[in-house]
């Protein structure tokens, strides 16, 4: 079976060596120095009833196209509308239809965190983070040595961004340390794209008690939402359950009414 994880990390090296060449590094670095006004995503999650991460997703490996002319301005401005606690934005092009404009387009339509979702496999794209307006990133420790996992998280820190680290398996266990700030786990295994919210469950009890845990991928019900919370879970990132409605915003205010 076609590993797809390490399909995407190739691909993802390729546009880096494109987008250095267009935009040096150092050009990037300059841009990052510039203050602006933070949301800790940690602190949102923490004292949130609901925790729903909406995310804005437009397409995915294995669904494809879930829908393809959504406006992140719109979305994301409705997503808080309706009590989102926090966003997820991917800016992947080839294989989730995203792009870095998005997050730097919705940044101003919303005043609660944003995640930039994306493969990071550099630095450079930690600098490309916090230029369009992301408060937290996501590292895919089945992407990462567990060095480099430290790196990026440290320098995530120095430009003041929040590290969602996500891992799937025991044996990703080790990548959490104290650089982390929360722990997502994804029910859905990046190199098959199968899907089980019970791995979720499973990891729950091995992580230690005073981290913040998110639940990824697969959760398209209240019930499942509640359930999570009882094992320990404060986040929620929910996307296509939204995303493939007419009105995603509309479709969460709905999920969090029965929720409550």
């Amino acid at each position: 079976m076609k590993d797809i994880l390490m399909e995407i990390i190739e691909s993802k090296r390729i546009t880096l060596r494109e987008q250095k060449k267009a935009v040096p590094a150092q050009l990037l670095e300059n841009g990052a120095s510039e203050e602006r006004k933070m949301f800790s995503m940690r602190r949102a999650l923490a004292n949130s009833s609901t925790g729903i991460i909406a995310e804005f997703k437009r397409k995915s490996p294995s669904k494809g196209w879930i829908n393809r002319d959504a406006s992140p301005e719109e979305v994301t401005a409705a997503y808080q509308a309706n009590g989102a606690s926090a966003l997820s934005i991917l800016t992947d092009t080839p294989y989730f239809g995203g792009d870095l404009k998005d997050l730097r387009i919705a940044r101003p339509e919303v005043n609660i965190p944003i995640l930039r979702k994306d493969f990071i496999i550099d630095e450079y794209q930690l600098y490309q983070a916090k230029i369009i307006g992301a408060d937290a990133v996501l590292l895919i420790a089945a992407a990462l040595e567990k060095d480099e996992c430290l790196q990026l998280a440290e320098k995530a820190h120095e430009l003041g961004l929040e590290v969602l680290l996500e891992i799937h398996s025991e044996k990703e266990l080790e990548y959490v340390d104290s650089a982390i700030d929360m722990v997502g786990v994804n029910n859905r295994n990046l190199g098959t794209f199968v899907t089980d919210v019970e791995n979720s469950f499973r990891l729950a009890s091995m992580l230690p008690k005073d981290m913040l845990l998110v639940s990824e991928s697969g959760i398209s019900s209240p019930e499942t939402v509640k359930n999570l919370r009882q094992a320990g879970f404060r986040g929620f990132l929910i996307g296509e359950n939204f995303m493939k409605t007419s009105n995603p915003g509309e479709a969460l205010g709905s999920f969090i009414k029965q929720l409550n």
